[in-house]
């Protein structure tokens, strides 16, 4: 059989795969938190990375002010542009660094990188700094061909995902730092996902009046009325699950409190309560209703408690991102080739996550998400203990982005049989 693009843009990243590797080592063993979210650093050490590679990193840093009002301690995006002969699309292909810490019962090192029985083990090893490595030598493939090319491809590394992406890519869109025709998006599977839940996230504070609790028809109960709103809250999650989204993937909204603070002492009425709750939506919910919808109910449950004074204070809005039309091409190539790689049917689906991806859509940019991961993102432990990644997905997600550069970026004479 005659050797293809395809052939040699695999033999490229099987030479060059302990590279790989140990590049996404390096982008784990420096830690980035979110929160604290000092940031800045990682983004550093990526831009020398990238710099032994021949690739310069633009440092895009987000201001001070900005940043800190966010409750952040330091942002630095980051865009590597390679640009080919003119006539062809502009592919961004964005993963984010920052992400959650990494919490107890580890049984490896969250910062150390190590390889046990072919599984990298860190925290964002797995979503999604390995697709900082993905997309990376997924270039470097590209380019080792050096046959003709039509078009350009950024990488867009940033850093505010966790706290909803606004000064990540949504900074780089809003200050028109890149205008891309089409977005690969960093992925935690092997499905193609063309949309995903948005999230809604409130805080809900009960005031109430805190007494001694030997004379507790002095004070009002703040914390007895949150168990009134807390029921409230979690029977809303019938209704929730009869709204059935259309998107594959996606099955109904649902309603969680994630955080509860309250009281000063066991001997005092507690006289305040913070909740904090996350409500995602389906891509067919409007965000505004949802947000009425949710105050309404959070409102009516509290009246039932005379004397407690609520406020509602929205933490994050994030839109869903519903199925677009305008990335078919990236769709089916991302899917032809997946199947190819991976030897089994990579299906089209929507995640019910929330990601940066819509900040893109929302400017009109066609996307997907896709990259290194497992078959489901809970195989990873993603966000949990003992987060891994499994190299044989880095590799086959690097094989099957770089098939899919090839052929958005270069005419169909030169593309060879899978």
């Amino acid at each position: 059989m005659t050797p293809t693009a395809y052939d040699a843009l695999d033999a490229w990243i099987a030479a060059h795969f302990d590279d790989e590797v140990a590049f996404l080592q390096q982008l784990v063993r420096v830690p980035t938190d979110t929160p604290p979210g000092d940031n800045a650093p990682h983004a550093e050490r990526t831009a020398e990375l990238l710099a032994g590679f021949g690739y310069e990193a633009e440092r895009h840093p987000v201001p001070a002010e900005q940043v800190h009002a966010y409750g952040l301690q330091s942002i630095t995006n980051l865009i590597v542009r390679r640009r080919f002969a003119a006539g062809g699309p502009t592919i961004a292909l964005n993963a984010h660094g920052d992400v959650v810490p990494p919490g107890e019962g580890w049984t490896q090192d969250p910062y150390g990188g190590a390889v046990v029985d072919g599984q990298l083990y860190g925290r964002a090893s797995a979503v999604s700094k390995s697709d900082f490595a993905t997309y990376t030598f997924a270039l470097r493939a590209l380019e080792s061909l050096g046959g003709p090319l039509a078009g350009a491809v950024e990488l867009h590394f940033t850093y505010d995902e966790e706290f909803g992406g606004e000064l990540g890519p949504g900074w780089l869109l809003q200050h028109e730092l890149t205008k891309p025709d089409l977005l690969i998006a960093a992925g935690f599977s092997h499905q193609v996902v063309t949309a995903h839940n948005g999230c809604l996230q409130l805080e809900v504070t009960l005031h109430g009046l805190a007494s001694h609790a030997a004379y507790p028809q002095t004070g009002v109960d703040a914390l007895q009325a949150a168990t009134q709103l807390l029921a409230a809250l979690y029977a809303h999650n019938d209704v929730l699950r009869g709204r059935r989204s259309q998107v594959a993937g996606i099955t109904h909204p649902y309603l969680n409190v994630g955080r509860i603070e309250g009281g000063s002492n066991t001997n005092v009425v507690p006289g305040k309560v913070v909740l904090k709750l996350d409500r995602r939506m389906i891509p067919e919910e409007d965000a505004a209703a949802v947000e009425a919808e949710v105050r309404a109910l959070i409102e009516a449950a509290v009246a039932s408690s005379p004397g407690v004074r609520v406020e509602i204070r929205r933490i994050l809005l994030a839109h869903s991102l519903k199925p677009q039309a305008g990335n078919g091409a990236l769709v089916a190539a991302l899917q032809r080739h997946a199947e190819t790689v991976f030897g089994h049917p990579v299906e089209v689906s929507g995640t019910p996550l929330y990601t940066d991806v819509r900040l893109y859509g929302a400017r009109g940019v066609p996307a997907v998400i896709y990259g290194a991961g497992p078959r489901t993102v809970l195989e990873s432990n993603a966000k949990r203990a003992d987060e891994h990644l499994d190299l044989a997905d880095l590799r086959g997600a690097t094989r099957v982005v770089a098939r899919t550069l090839f052929d958005l970026l270069s005419a169909p004479v030169h593309r060879g049989d899978a």
